[in-house]
This record gives C-alpha cells, structure tokens and sequence, in this order.
C-alpha cells in the first residue's frame, strides 16, 4: 500500500497493455513500458493476440517491468466491456486459460507473470458479485497461489482472495472519476473519463501521496492503493505516464513494482 502517513510513498504505476489485435492497434505499448512499473497485457479474451503478448512480454522483460494477466470476459467485439453471465466454473477455467497463455511468453521473454487483474466488466462486476469473484479467485489460484490479484480496495473480489489465501494489492485509477462510495463511476455516466492532464496529474499526486481523491460528488473520498492506473487506450497515455511519475518523483515518491 502508499505510505501517507508522513513516510516515504512508495507507489506503482501500471497500465493496460497490448490492446490490439492483428493488425489494428490501440496502446503505444513501446512507449509506455518506457514510463510504467507493471504492465497489465491482454490475453487474448478482449484484446490481443499471440504475437501482441510476444511482443509486449519482451519489451517488458528488457526494461523490468512486471508483467499481469490482464484476464477478461470473452468479450473481443465489446472490448470486454459488456457485463456478459458466465457460469462460474467456466470463469475459472477461462482465467486460468488467460493467465497460462501468457505465462508462456512471460516465461519465453526470461520473466514470469507476476500478478493479476481483471479488466473492464469483469473488474467492475467483481466489486460487488460475490460469485463471480469468487470463481476469478478459483481460476488464479488454480494457476499459482502465490500471484497477487490487483484491484478496488474493499471489493468481493479482494475479500475473495484473502479468504483463499491469495495476496492482494490495491490500486486507484488516475484518470477515473469516483463515486462517494470510493468505487468508480460508470462509463455510461458523463465525467466517468477525465481528460484534463492537469488535474489527472494533481489528483494522481494526491491520491498516492495524501490517500484521498475528491468524488464526482465533491467531497473528499479516502484511497488506500499500493498502485496507480493510466489506461492505455487513454489518449497520449504515453505522455500523461510520463507526466504522473515526474510529479510523483517531484512530491518525493518512490515509484516501483509492489512485485
């Protein structure tokens, strides 16, 4: 977790990685693992592909960056965005099929995969979907027990693990709003994406360094985040990483992997 209690803040910066598939491409990917700490690498389920992990597992292995199972719904025509029922056991399987294929190039590049993190639906159902946690849990651990799962502070998903014995790590979003409730706003509502570099730079700051960000609502919500999250598919991602880790440098944080 961030230290914000008058010690030295120790925080990771991780983004969402090798979002492309076959020819098309969304995430600078080079140019990000030149910025961030953890990359969180698509699998397959709602973007990337064989060679786009390939790629991506290398480029991380050559800088030192943490390479995580970005594990998703089966979901590549909705970017696995869309909440889509899936029978638990079958969750399961399917997050270990996703983190198992990437442990291949992981392992390929002289890495390994390190922790893992729910992308999109997936992550927004599992803050409160018992269930579904539960069964992103089952599949994790099926694949090692050992690899800590990145997510909301407070989540099922969180409870889940730590129930099962599986590490947990959390993280806060740089460029999300939040609700008063601490969790984040939902894409289909107006300023659930911000877009403004000054004020995603300041509150990223903030929440590694003061453990509080101010809700959608305007009133000051308390963060406890061990990591801090650009999304690739941000416009400029590469430049808004870049900006977030000088300031965090600039207010004295330390910026590494939690793993």
């Amino acid at each position: 977790m961030s230290q914000a209690d008058g010690r030295r803040t120790v925080i990771d910066l991780n983004a969402d990685l090798g979002e492309g598939f076959g020819r098309w491409t969304l995430t600078d990917d080079d140019a990000l693992l030149d910025v961030v700490t953890s990359a969180n690498v698509a699998c397959g389920f709602h973007a990337g592909d064989p060679s786009i992990m390939r790629r991506v597992c290398e480029g991380a292995a050559e800088r030192g960056v943490r390479i995580g199972a970005q594990v998703s719904y089966r979901d590549l025509a909705g970017f696995g965005r869309r909440a889509i029922d899936v029978p638990p056991e079958e969750l399961a399987d399917e997050v270990t099929y996703q983190i198992g294929a990437l442990e291949v190039f992981a392992r390929a590049a002289g890495s390994r995969v390190a922790y893992v993190k729910p992308h999109g639906a997936l992550y927004n159902r599992v803050v409160a979907d018992e269930e579904q946690a539960a069964a992103v849990v089952a599949g994790i651990r099926r694949s090692d027990p050992a690899l800590p799962v990145l997510g909301l502070p407070g989540s099922a998903l969180h409870r889940a693990a730590e129930a099962a014995g599986i590490p947990i790590v959390t993280e806060a979003f740089a460029d999300r709003s939040y609700t008063a409730a601490g969790t984040l706003v939902s894409r289909r509502e107006p300023g659930a994406v911000l877009h403004d570099e000054e004020e995603i730079v300041a509150r990223s700051v903030r929440m590694a360094c003061e453990g509080t960000v101010v809700a959608i609502t305007g009133q000051p919500v308390p963060v406890d985040a061990r990591s801090l999250c650009v999304h690739g598919d941000t416009p400029s991602a590469p430049r808004l990483a870049r900006l977030i880790r000088e300031a965090l440098a600039d207010a004295g944080a330390a910026v590494r992997p939690f793993a």
